[in-house]
């Protein structure tokens, strides 16, 4: 028996955010997927998934370059994705450098991209059933590859934030790339922070 649908005026049961994690050099692609809000704190939790699942493959490597948008959960100047990315690269012993692309430019992202993939795949069949997300999710491909796909389950909590005090001290355990020269402020330099743990 065919599902009935609306054309408008959604009504879902649930609503299921897909997040994904691009290796560019490997063309890999980790999908992410939850039916909670997509927080600061849902974000570095996939983050140390993924590096958790995959360090072994980079025994070497001990600066994670992450391209971003500047997105209001992981903007630079968001007190708890900071808190949190700091917490990350010290847990790890790792150094991170959180690239974002200017205002505007996230069109240059390759993991937009992929949405489009995405969307095309499931080309309008109706997706009522997380089973169903998780199946088109799984049978697309990227560039030849099939994604790596999680589940989480975790249900985060919205609004959480540092206070100006404690942020302020937060800011001594990175560097804005901005604040470094005035020759920086005219490259993509300008877009950078750098969180340094790892001096090897």
């Amino acid at each position: 028996m065919p599902t009935k649908a609306a054309d408008h005026d959604f009504q879902p049961k649930n609503v299921v955010t897909p997040y994904g994690i691009l290796v560019p050099e490997f063309d890999e692609l980790f999908l992410y997927l939850t039916e909670s809000k997509i927080t600061s704190d849902f974000i570095v939790d996939v983050l140390e998934d993924f590096w958790i699942s995959q360090k072994h493959r980079f025994a070497n490597v001990k600066t994670l370059v992450l391209n971003q948008d500047n997105g209001p959960e992981n903007h630079s100047h968001r007190t708890q994705f900071m808190k949190r990315i700091v917490e990350l690269a010290k847990k790890h012993d790792l150094n991170i450098r959180l690239a974002y692309y200017p205002p505007y430019h996230s069109k240059y992202n390759s993991i937009e991209r992929a949405w489009a993939v995405l969307e095309n795949h499931w080309n309008g069949n109706i997706l009522d059933e997380i089973e169903t997300v998780v199946k088109f999710a799984e049978s697309m491909k990227w560039n030849g590859n099939q994604p790596i796909i999680k589940i989480v389950t975790e249900t985060y909590n919205t609004g959480i934030k540092l206070t100006k005090k404690a942020m302020n001290q937060l800011e001594k355990e990175f560097i804005r790339m901005a604040n470094m020269t005035e020759e920086k402020l005219y490259n993509l330099g300008r877009w950078f922070v750098d969180i340094c743990f790892n001096n090897t």
